[in-house]
């Protein structure tokens, strides 16, 4: 019977799982704000991975990286109405500039209100359109295309670490462009740079696809997701696309002059990821021991332990310690330096060295009295951490080999964890069932039902208002019509229509 670092198993229950893996992994923790979190040094450090792949992935699209306010004028909102009610509900906005005791108590001052309130940013498309109503005048200033990193707030009603927070980190792309045909094609590039950076950086297996009218950004004319499957079944958007027409270059007079003197609207686009992704990332690679990073994005690749309580050789122990440090780094992983840390901490090995294993460090090296002597390298893997019989299952090499080797095997356990979580994608959707009847009892009938993609006539307005009320009623949704989904064959599941496409349905984060 192995006994696992974690007090909590997936299949026991999986959302204090969840919970437990980022308090052990020293992920994040609460910060005293209802829905706002402290993101801690190894949390944030898989964030500045993703932020340093994802960064040069944007800008080899040709975009340039910009910053934008986060106060935004509530009147840039009232512009677009259809994009200010799909965010009315989560807005957080300041409407006095300065605080007064009143009573013992500090308060607004009644004298210090803002002439127009101000919403902080819940995404930035109308203050981005203000400035691209400035910027683009002649078809000689398209296109146009910028990046922001920041932080967004909008105020959430229930919660949860990484997955739905009231403020979190993200990256927006955003992009004008002269024709509807260059801006389809730009936000399909944007869906494709997300699915291979999920596949290839996080390891994380996702369906493509286009979103139906009800999941559509406020105000855009198509939206596009990668929707990546949980341990659990349940689906997770992991980043999103929008193809936004002219509907936002019309409500912020984004015009240009055409070659032949005629002034034409912009069409626009945006796109986003988030610290969402660092949610998926643990709810796909974590086991009962904590979480599993894969190499590319882990902070540190390789963590050497020292045995230094009681060991007389405690100096000669961290001089070779930094040696094995200085043949690491001057390896290559993935074509970046290998990232290598000696844990110098005062504290017992095995303390430390399960740490580590709970953040999920993808190789583990214990350097003790004997590896000195015999200059071997003892180490762990994180994707192999058990033998057969159950206990930590070591590995050991001279410490030339094991150097040589590293980038290698880091490479193996970044393709076997995506090819774990691939195969659990695969086994978890279901395309034999073709009435509602069938579908409810799948969902109703397994702990875990993963998803289910079923043949539909792409129904819109009241047609589909009512089946997602259908679904909603089963805590189901629809979640994107896959670009690699088999053509219709059949009839609609919900309206026994002949069928156009295929779409996921599943119940998601």
């Amino acid at each position: 019977m192995i006994k696992h670092a974690l007090t909590v198993t997936r299949s026991d229950d999986f959302a204090a799982w969840y919970q437990q893996v980022i308090t052990e992994a020293e992920l994040a923790e609460e910060s005293g704000v209802r829905g706002c979190m402290i993101i801690r040094p190894w949390g944030m450090g898989i964030w500045e991975r993703f932020q340093r792949l994802l960064d040069d992935r944007i800008k080899a699209l040709g975009h340039d990286n910009a910053y934008f306010p986060l106060f935004i004028p509530i009147s840039y909102f009232a512009k677009e109405a259809e994009h200010v009610e799909g965010f009315a509900k989560e807005m957080a906005v300041v409407t006095h500039h300065r605080l007064k005791a009143v009573d013992g108590a500090l308060r607004p001052d009644p004298d210090a209100e803002l002439a127009e309130p101000l919403v902080v940013r819940p995404t930035s498309e109308t203050v981005i359109g203000a400035a691209f109503n400035r910027w683009i005048k002649s078809w000689r200033d398209l296109p146009v295309r910028i990046n922001q990193w920041s932080n967004v707030v909008r105020w959430e009603m229930r919660t949860r670490m990484f997955l739905r927070t009231s403020e979190f980190l993200w990256q927006e792309g955003h992009a004008a462009y002269a024709t509807a045909d260059e801006a389809r094609r730009a936000t399909l590039e944007a869906l494709e740079l997300y699915r291979e950076f999920a596949q290839q950086c996080a390891a994380m297996p996702v369906i493509a696809g286009e979103k139906p009218e009800n999941e559509r950004f406020p105000g855009a004319v198509s939206t596009f997701s990668i929707e990546a499957m949980m341990q659990d079944g349940k689906a997770l958007q992991a980043g999103t696309s929008h193809l936004l027409g002219t509907n936002f270059a019309a409500a912020q007079d984004i015009r240009y002059q055409n070659e032949d003197s005629q002034f034409e609207l912009a069409h626009t686009i945006s796109w986003g990821m988030s610290t969402r992704m660092i949610g998926g990332l643990i709810m796909i690679h974590g086991d009962d021991d904590g979480l599993r990073v894969p190499p590319r994005v882990a902070p540190w690749q390789v963590v050497i332990v020292p045995m230094l309580r009681g060991t007389p050789e405690g100096a000669d122990l961290l001089a070779y310690c930094d040696e094995l440090q200085a043949a690491l780094v001057r390896q290559t992983a993935f074509g970046e330096p290998l990232r290598a840390f000696i844990d110098r901490r005062a504290m017992k090995t095995a303390t430390k060295r399960w740490s580590w294993i709970k953040k999920g460090a993808p190789i583990v090296v214990e350097i003790g009295a004997r590896d000195l002597a015999a200059r071997k390298v003892t180490f762990i893997r994180r994707d192999r951490l058990y033998g057969e019989d159950g206990q930590p299952s070591n590995a050991s090499l001279d410490i030339d080999s094991f150097a040589g080797q590293a980038g290698m095997t880091l490479d193996e356990l970044q393709q076997g964890l995506f090819d774990e979580a691939s195969e659990r994608l695969e086994r978890g959707i279901r395309r034999d069932i073709s009435d509602l009847g069938a579908l409810k009892e799948h969902f109703e009938g397994t702990k875990h039902p993963g998803w289910v993609e079923v043949e539909w006539a792409r129904p819109t307005g009241a047609d589909l208002e009512q089946i997602v009320g259908q679904l909603k009623a089963l805590k189901l949704t629809l979640r994107n019509v896959s670009m690699n989904a088999a053509p219709a064959t059949g009839k609609c599941i919900f309206t026994g229509e002949p069928a156009a496409e295929r779409i996921l349905v599943a119940r998601a984060y």
